[in-house]
């Protein structure tokens, strides 16, 4: 069983205290930054080279990178950078990208999920030549290559992580069909078990060295975790989670006192095999209670720089 990891996606609000960010969180226990990439978000890399300078510990990951933004020689070339002025601390965060406005408003093509996928997967390869030992320079400083997670939640995607990735980014988020894009279905526990199983399954031998990432949607740390989960209902509602039941047993929000939250963590890493868990940038403080009690529980250390 993997030990755990913790991280946490910035968020637009803290860009100019950036780096006291990174360094608090690395002093709370964290395990890794980690930043999304989107148009009104700052620049994916840049955040993670103040990241490498403001801190010595922490692993450092884009969560993930939207593939169609990106030309593999360009994307080889920042990856490799922050890879080396880290020491090798990054991890390589990639998906097919779900946003359409973003698409429009940089002038790309959108083009259908399944095109998505298949571009997707050549940049994979694209990526693998460009870090290889006689590929582009500057050369990553991890060999062959910084750990590669690939972020999906529907089978297509899924089947191609478990094909490629060394982390599968599990969300737990569906676009509702014939919503506004954006808006979301959260998985409950028996969909999140039916993701797993499928990864599983199309991994076959590589299952047991796949690391998952989970993307906590909420955190709440509170002594009534009834009341907290019915006023979670009340802006979850349209994603499915419409009961106090759900919303506590959705592996994606966590909800409890510190103790009660690292018991379910415990729990789900047993039975799905998250071990990698991220949260959103309003919650870091409320995983950052949680993360010693995890470790105390289990009897672990803090992940060092290499993971």
């Amino acid at each position: 069983m993997r030990k755990f990891r913790f991280g946490f996606n910035s968020r637009q609000q803290e860009i100019d205290r950036w780096m006291q960010v990174c360094r608090s969180a690395e002093e709370a226990g964290y395990d890794a930054v980690q930043v999304p990439d989107h148009l009104g978000a700052a620049s994916p890399f840049a955040l993670l080279a103040a990241a490498a300078a403001a801190t010595s510990r922490v692993r450092l990951g884009t969560l993930v990178l939207n593939n169609e933004f990106w030309n593999p020689a360009l994307l080889a070339r920042e990856a490799a950078t922050v890879d080396r002025i880290s020491g090798g601390r990054l991890e390589l965060g990639l998906g097919a990208g779900h946003m359409k406005s973003e698409f429009e408003a940089a002038g790309i093509p959108w083009r259908s999920h399944a095109e998505r996928l298949e571009r997707l997967e050549r940049s994979i390869g694209e990526l693998d030549r460009l870090f290889a030992e006689d590929g582009q320079e500057p050369l990553p400083h991890q060999v062959p290559r910084p750990p590669l997670l690939i972020g999906a939640n529907g089978d297509a995607g899924l089947a191609l992580a478990a094909r490629h990735a060394d982390i599968v980014g599990f969300a737990g988020l569906t676009q509702i069909k014939g919503r506004r894009m954006g808006t979301f279905r959260v998985d409950d526990l028996d969909e999140a078990r039916r993701r797993v199983d499928f990864v599983r399954a199309k991994a076959g031998q590589r299952a047991d060295a796949l690391e998952f990432n989970m993307l906590a949607q909420a955190v709440v740390v509170t002594d009534d975790a009834e009341k907290s989960a019915a006023e979670l209902v009340e802006g979850y509602s349209e994603t499915g989670l419409d009961t106090v039941r759900k919303v506590l047993d959705c592996p994606y929000v966590l909800v409890g006192t510190a103790e009660e939250i690292a018991a379910k963590l415990v729990g789900n890493r047993e039975e799905l095999g998250f071990s990698y868990i991220t949260t959103h940038g309003p919650f870091r403080e409320a995983l950052g209670r949680v993360i010693p009690v995890v470790r105390e529980k289990v009897g672990e250390q803090q992940a060092g720089p290499t993971g």
